[in-house]
């Protein structure tokens, strides 16, 4: 009644004075029953008050608030009893006050009475609807303060924040949108709640803003956003890792390039999904879209060798058609984006021609996190295959910029080819030979970024009288024909380093050495690869190992479907660059005497296959040397050398093929190798029975070999020189054996 008088005569000053009267003497009061009249007293204050207790709310609420801390549980209450009666009659007039309220009822949440819960509550839905119900909600002022208490552990804390979120998402004159960089960190910390319900609707919370994003992106910070999401996308948390992932395939799609300068972060989080098992299956499609529909943004444009271009001004968003060169939708595989997410081309966000932005491609970021990637051993297949997929289409789009790159890229490229997965050394396989083949490789002054010199240095690999021979300066390579990749100085070093490693690795040779070298022949000219591999191996001094690796590309030469034109090329002899062709591979061939003789077949230089023959019975013949003598045999009744057998009716022109063949059988022991020879030859027929009208005329096979013009007296020179060094270091290696046998007995 006295508040009430007070209030028809306006008497502010008398007002305060009661107020501040139970404030001071009974609600802050040493005495429980003080302070409980006090709250009373004030919410009745507040009542009689009215309308106009928005005057006096700072004095009405501050004691109020704290008794919010008061030990006992029942004081507690009756302040939240009070402060519910106040707030009920000012209504609106409280949210200048907002921030106090909410920090004060953010901890009754937590409150352990459950009566004192039960009254925050009531509280807290009365303040829900008159921030609902209300258009001068101060947000900017609520920010910090939401940021803070976000990151509560407590269940019911954030069971509050959550519930507190929801409500202003739903505020259509609130845009929480704007600020939610601010705390989205927090929100996806929630989603991680070990109560199921705060997690449904942190996930509620976060689905919410998923659709306004994807409805407004022009408004939406997604530069401010992306370490928050690169962060989460690689927790522990199934639930948060999934939804993280769901955001950022959103944010690629959404907004387009302005996602590039966070690429490093975002493969960091991404690759290692991509070798999850089906327990993750989820986690995994997500990713792989991610990953995807990242690599679309690269462009060609990206290249730009000025340094100030680089940042240079891209719509947000390129389309998909123009984003994806049609070498890397050949590459790319089954790993198609569009099948896997429910975004629709409608909502891309697209700048008008004033609306643009700086991007910068973190390309040396890239390409760390790609290299990290490949040395981890740890790390699953399918992370390796998108690695390496990542490395081609940089190669192709940024080719300038990855070349100061390749020399630190290249030693780990080369172990990668030791890979178990036949699918990894596939894509490790395209991305040397883009690398070998590439123009940008040929450029000079735009070497690694050390300053190191790519080419092989004191292996120079020169093709004799032929056009467009490999010089020691690397800048050309071998050209058959418009269509053959020009190979740059990388097809060198990789050639080089390829043998090196066969023959550190006699494992990979014999396991995966004609699978590389034939997937090789298919991405790069077979003809560059056996010409520089035969020039090579011609420099080697492990002569074993020469051996064996000229039989390794012999078996391929003359059985892979990949090198038919190859064959037919050297079948013929009819170009110089044929001839030389044939000149260079024998000259290496000549480390194996019986790959010599299958060359010569195969160029059907049959006298001189014949001569080398004769030749066998000064090497040393050993087991291994039978045993290859009847590989031939059994090659020469495979269909490569169907025209051979034909050539065998043809006894008056072609004495020398007979006589090559007999020698083979001579130099057999009785074995079925001699007895199917043996078989062939007695097919021949005699030559009287074979006259025709015609058989005085001089064979094409004459007129090929008399204008061949290819020294056969100083090849055959050659051979004998190459063999007697073979000799010599069999000899070395079995004394060396034997002197070790002597130690052992000693």
């Amino acid at each position: 009644m006295l508040v009430r008088e007070f209030v028809a005569q306006n008497n502010t000053s008398q007002i305060k004075h009661v107020i501040q009267i139970l404030s001071q003497e009974f609600a802050l009061s040493q005495h429980p029953h003080s302070r409980k009249g006090g709250l009373i007293g004030l919410a009745a204050c507040s009542i009689a008050l009215g309308k106009d207790s928005g005057l006096y709310l700072k004095e009405l609420i501050e004691p109020v608030l704290t008794c919010f801390n008061d030990a006992d549980s029942r004081l507690r209450y009756y302040a939240c009893e009070a402060l519910y009666n106040i707030v009920k009659v000012a209504r609106g007039s409280v949210l200048p006050h907002f921030n106090v309220l909410f920090d004060g009822l953010s901890k009754l949440a937590a409150d352990p009475d459950p009566n004192v819960k039960s009254g925050s509550e009531l509280l807290d839905r009365l303040l829900k609807d008159i921030v609902t119900e209300s258009n001068q909600f101060d947000l900017v002022g609520f920010i910090p303060l939401l940021r803070e208490r976000i990151y509560s552990n407590n269940q019911y804390a954030r069971q509050f924040i959550i519930s507190w979120i929801l409500v202003l998402e739903s505020v259509p004159d609130i845009n929480l949108l704007d600020y939610l960089p601010e705390i989205l960190d927090g929100l996806f910390q929630i989603l991680g709640d070990n109560s199921k319900e705060i997690r449904k609707m942190c996930e509620v919370a976060l689905g919410e803003f998923l659709k306004e994003i994807k409805k407004n992106p022009s408004s939406v910070k997604f530069a401010e956003m992306a370490n928050i999401l690169v962060i989460h996308c690689q927790a522990a948390d199934d639930l948060i890792q999934l939804t993280a992932m769901c955001w950022m395939r959103e944010f690629i799609q959404l907004a387009g390039r302005v996602m590039l300068p966070y690429s490093s972060g975002i493969l960091t989080a991404v690759l290692p999904c991509l070798s999850y098992d089906d327990r993750k299956k989820n986690i995994k499609e997500v990713a792989n879209v991610c990953n995807q529909s990242l690599m679309k943004l690269v462009i060609p444009e990206d290249d730009e060798m000025d340094e100030a271009k680089q940042s240079m001004t891209l719509p947000a968003e390129p389309t998909s058609e123009e984003s994806l060169s049609k070498p890397e939708a050949a590459s790319s595989g089954s790993l198609d984006a569009s099948g896997d997410s429910s975004f629709s081309n409608s909502s891309v966000f697209t700048v008008t021609s004033s609306e643009r932005i700086q991007v910068t491609l973190n390309l040396d970021g890239i390409v760390q996190v790609l290299d990290c990637h490949l040395h981890d051993t740890s790390i699953g297949m399918m992370t390796r295959i998108a690695v390496l997929k990542w490395l081609y289409h940089l190669y192709i789009k940024t080719p300038r910029k990855m070349f100061r790159h390749t020399d630190s890229l290249f030693p780990i490229l080369l172990r990668t080819l030791s890979d178990e997965s036949d699918e990894v050394i596939l894509k490790d396989l395209e991305v040397l030979a883009e690398i070998a083949s590439s123009p940008a490789g040929q450029t000079e002054g735009h070497g690694p970024s050390d300053g190191s010199d790519p080419r092989p240095g004191p292996v120079e690999l020169h093709v004799p009288g032929r056009a467009g021979q490999l010089n020691s300066s690397g800048t050309k390579g071998l050209e058959c024909s418009p269509s053959t990749p020009t190979m740059n100085s990388y097809f060198y070093k990789f050639m080089i380093n390829l043998l090196k490693r066969f023959s550190s690795e006699r494992k990979l040779l014999e396991t995966r050495g004609a699978f590389i070298i034939r997937q090789l022949c298919l991405l790069l000219n077979a003809e560059n690869i056996f010409h520089s591999m035969a020039d090579i191996l011609l420099r080697e001094e492990d002569l074993k190992f020469a051996s064996t690796m000229v039989h390794t590309l012999n078996t391929i030469l003359l059985t892979s479907s990949e090198l038919f034109q190859l064959r037919n090329q050297l079948k013929d002899l009819k170009t110089p660059e044929s001839r030389n062709l044939f000149c260079c591979l024998y000259r290496s061939w000549c480390h194996n005497p019986v790959t010599t003789v299958s060359l010569c077949f195969l160029t059907q230089n049959y006298k001189h296959a014949y001569d080398l023959i004769q030749k066998f019975g000064d090497l040393e013949v050993t087991v291994d040397f039978f045993t290859e003598v009847d590989k031939l045999v059994q090659l020469i009744e495979c269909p490569i050398f169907t025209y051979l057998r034909l050539q065998l009716l043809d006894v008056k022109n072609n004495p020398y093929l007979i006589k090559a063949l007999y020698g083979l059988l001579m130099l057999l022991p009785q074995s079925s190798a001699f007895q199917l020879l043996s078989h062939r030859l007695q097919c021949v027929p005699n030559p009287e029975l074979m006259q025709t009208a015609d058989s005085t005329k001089p064979s094409a096979g004459f007129k090929r070999a008399s204008a061949s013009n290819i020294d056969y007296t100083e090849l055959l020179q050659h051979f004998e020189k190459v063999q007697n060094k073979h000799l010599e270091a069999r000899h070395q290696r079995a004394g060396r054996a034997e002197q070790l046998d002597r130690r052992v007995v000693l």
